[in-house]
Parts: structure tokens; sequence; C-alpha cells
């Protein structure tokens, strides 16, 4: 297997991976295949697929903040069981976002992540791909240690329409253990920073900041 990155929309693997993206997330969770173009040309944002004989079997997207020392997993996709996609995704990531720590002289603080939380929507069903039914990806998130950060999440819609969509957790994957809360001002500019490319947000989600900046830590909690 391979970890490729994806840095145009004319590389064949991207089609491969927006079809893949297109099968397995809800509509409102998926750029038109155009709108990637920037995306993908701009050198902060890392994207990469899992090859196996010249077929995407899985991708990922995410990207690190020299300024927050903390990067963020914008998605990861296992497109096919029984051949360890998550894992290699995973491993792969970590280690190239180690490493892009290391070249800004820091050890990696930690990394966000937008987990489904299947305990209040249940009718996701990600292609029927059994690696990536909510359920499943939150057991195994919590075990490689990721933890709920303790609000209520909701985010823009990527169709840029205003809508809030609800059904996620915001959670972080601290690197040190032992990690149980965060600064929030840290959460607060991760979240005007991540959001800044959609202009219209709903009212919900400037609620949601306004609420968080009104405290100077927030706890980490269990998945």
């Amino acid at each position: 297997m391979e970890f490729l990155r994806i840095t145009n929309i004319v590389d064949p693997l991207f089609k491969q991976m927006h079809q893949l993206m297109q099968d397995v997330f809800p509509k409102e969770e998926v750029l038109d295949f155009e709108l990637w173009k920037e995306p993908l040309e701009d050198p902060g944002i890392r994207v990469f697929v899992a090859v196996l004989n010249g077929k995407v079997v899985g991708a990922t997207e995410y990207r690190y903040y020299e300024d927050f020392n903390v990067a963020m997993t914008d998605f990861t996709i296992i497109g096919v069981a029984g051949l360890g996609v998550g894992p290699f995704l995973a491993e792969n990531r970590l280690a190239d976002l180690q490493e892009l720590a290391a070249a800004n002289n820091k050890d990696l603080y930690g990394m966000f992540a937008e987990i489904y939380n299947p305990y209040q929507v249940e009718h996701y069903e990600f292609g029927g791909i059994k690696p990536m039914d909510p359920y499943v990806r939150r057991e195994v998130l919590a075990h490689l240690g990721y933890k709920r950060i303790d609000f209520k999440y909701v985010h823009p819609s990527w169709d840029n329409d205003g809508t809030a969509v609800t059904g996620l957790d915001l959670c972080f994957l601290p690197m040190e253990k032992g990690t149980n809360e965060l600064p929030t001002d840290l959460v607060v500019k991760f979240l005007t920073r991540y959001y800044t490319v959609l202009p219209y947000k709903p009212d919900s989600w400037y609620s949601m900041v306004q609420d968080l900046e009104a405290k100077s830590r927030i706890a980490l909690m269990p998945l």
C-alpha cells in the first residue's frame, strides 16, 4: 500500500477519492469537485490517499498550524475493509505531522477532529462500509486517545448556505498523556481560523464561540 499526496484536481487519483467521499459522507459534508482546486494547491492542506494496485482504498485530509502547534484531521476514509487501511493512514499521518512539528522546532501538542456522534444521529450509513460505521469509528478513535471537548458543538455546512450542522463532537487527541483540559482560547482561535473559508455561518455557531470565549479552560471528556 502506498501513501500518496494529491495536490491538484487533474490527478486521476483525486477523481477516485472524490467519488469515495460521495459514497461515504452525507452530501453537506462534501465539497463540489471544482471547489477542491484551491484546497489541493494550498501547501498547508495535506490530502493523502492509500493506494493499492492503482485503486484508492482510503484517504485522509489534515493540516498543521505552526502558530498553534496543533493539527486538524479533516477526514479519514476507509474504503475497503480487511486491509488495515485505518492504521495505515493514522500511522503515516502522525509521522508526517511529527516531522512538520519538528521542522517548527516543537513537539506536536495534539490534533483536533470532528467525530460523528451516533447517539445523537443514527441514520448515517457511510456507504455501507462497516469500518466507517460511526459507532465503530468512535470506539476506535477513543482507543487512539481522542477525547470529546466538553461543549455543544455545531459547525457551518460545507454547502456554505449558513445552515448549522449538528450530530458531531469536536474532539482532541493530546500528545501528552494525562491532559484533561485545554485553554479555551486555543479552541476559539482554531475554530475561527478553520472556518474562515465559509463566510456564511449560522447564528448558533457565533453563539457557540461567544460561550467559549467566556471561559478560560475547557474539559476533555471520554468518548
